[in-house]
């Protein structure tokens, strides 16, 4: 019988198999940043197990409330910072240098086919966009992850979505995952790992197959995966190849190794869906979970307070060329306060110099450091109770963004749209 891509992982890491359906498997990196990992350092530190499993294998980032805004953030940043030049973790971006954790670790080259990945954030899934194993866990998994390399999971069962079809002008990645969302609901993928697959999958950029994966979570999903291929090995290619740590010689060799990762053949799938999305239309949530879903269309003219592009799920380059081409020569509606957050300092200098942030800023938007906080409600963008807001983040449940506030999730595009129009808007009518 065939294995699965997640199944292959499994069996390439497993350390252990202590009881019923457990796996503990060994991890090939645990990342970290201010919010969760605090506690994890504390516990430790407490019990006497002040230690890490290996240095060079943890990543740690400040990232949601960057600089700190008040003595209890500035508290967390300070016990990462100090555990991090305690245990010589290298790989630790402080403020300056820090972005959104989900976008800095991949655009860095911490990420491979075939790891094994934890992280205290529920959007660790993210990174299975590689052809990876991540998933976001607990404090105590993160205290042993931290300690001694492993965690602990149960055998995976996959669910393969294959999304075919084309995406017409103006559909993007995040319009495509609101629709398998919608499909699978909120629960429907639980404890389980989603496999995309199809032709909509191989066209996309890794950073499009990042804001797949990373709302797997939202339909309960462990992790999301993509099959790596050469769309993989050459965003990896600087990391894998002759200029950086030399794993491979040839990109084809990489390519050949990176497909022993693929599930194979006669792998047998929890469910397999097929979704045609060729006819999907730019879409938005409604309410507060993140499969009520409808086409912008449908609410065209809703009221927005504020706009907000950025975030783990849109905010890399490619998610500002798309808003900033419906921005460019067209200014935000006064009624409306925008928001512009690049995910890491790369995309912010990028985005400068390709003249995106001009764009954005003569459109009226507020441009600010690489962070995550207002996907929280902690910090560059929270709601007042009452307000609505046009989000390309990845959760809309009730008061996320600030007590009492409501968010539409939506493409960046569509977020542009709505932020010309001071209400939801179709990018496809301008």
């Amino acid at each position: 019988m065939g294995k699965t891509l997640a199944e292959k992982i499994f069996a390439a890491h497993v350390v252990d198999k202590p009881f019923g359906e457990t796996w503990v498997l060994k991890l090939d990196a645990v990342f970290c940043h201010e919010i969760t990992t605090p506690i994890a350092i504390n516990d430790l530190v407490s019990k006497d197990m002040d230690r890490v499993f290996d240095p060079g294998k943890i990543k740690a980032v400040i990232d949601h409330v960057t600089p700190a805004k008040d003595s209890k953030t500035a508290e967390q940043g300070k016990i990462l910072r100090d555990w991090a030049r305690r245990h010589n973790i290298r790989d630790f971006f402080d403020i300056g240098k820090n972005g959104v954790c989900h976008a800095i670790f991949p655009e860095k080259g911490f990420v491979r086919p075939g790891y094994t990945v934890i992280m205290g954030d529920s959007h660790t899934c993210t990174h299975g966009a590689f052809g990876a194993f991540a998933a976001g866990v607990g404090t105590t998994d993160l205290e042993v992850g931290i300690l001694k390399g492993v965690c602990a999971f149960k055998e995976p069962e996959t669910i393969r979505i294959n999304l075919t079809g084309s995406l017409r002008k103006g559909v993007g990645p995040k319009d495509v995952i609101l629709k398998v969302i919608s499909e699978l609901t909120v629960s429907g993928a639980t404890d389980t790992v989603i496999e995309f697959r199809g032709p909509v999958i191989d066209a996309m950029s890794m950073e499009g197959r990042m804001t797949v994966c990373n709302m797997a979570v939202e339909a309960g999903g462990t992790c999301g995966v993509c099959m790596p291929d050469m769309v993989t090995v050459e965003y990896l290619w600087p990391f894998i190849g002759p200029d950086g740590d030399r794993a491979y010689t040839t990109k084809d060799e990489a390519l050949a190794d990176f497909r022993k990762l693929h599930s194979d053949a006669d792998a047998v799938y929890k469910r397999v869906i097929d979704i045609d999305c060729s006819g999907l239309e730019p879409s938005a949530t409604i309410g507060y979970k993140p499969d009520q879903v409808k086409t912008i269309r449908e609410l065209t003219g809703t009221p927005v307070d504020q706009i907000y592009i950025g975030s783990c799920t849109n905010g890399r380059i490619e998610d500002l060329r798309a808003a900033a081409a419906v921005l460019k020569g067209r200014k935000a509606a006064d009624s409306v306060r925008a928001i512009l957050a690049p995910a890491t300092p790369a995309v912010y200098a990028q985005a400068l110099e390709e003249g995106l942030i001009q764009i954005f800023m003569d459109a009226g938007f507020c441009i600010t450091n690489p962070t995550c906080g207002a996907c929280l409600g902690m910090s560059n963008g929270v709601l007042a109770e009452g307000e609505v807001c046009a989000s390309t983040t990845n959760r809309n449940f009730y008061g996320r963004m600030g007590k009492g506030g409501m968010v539409h999730l939506m493409s960046p595009a569509s977020a542009a749209a709505s932020a010309v129009a001071g209400s939801i808007a179709n990018p496809e009518d301008l």
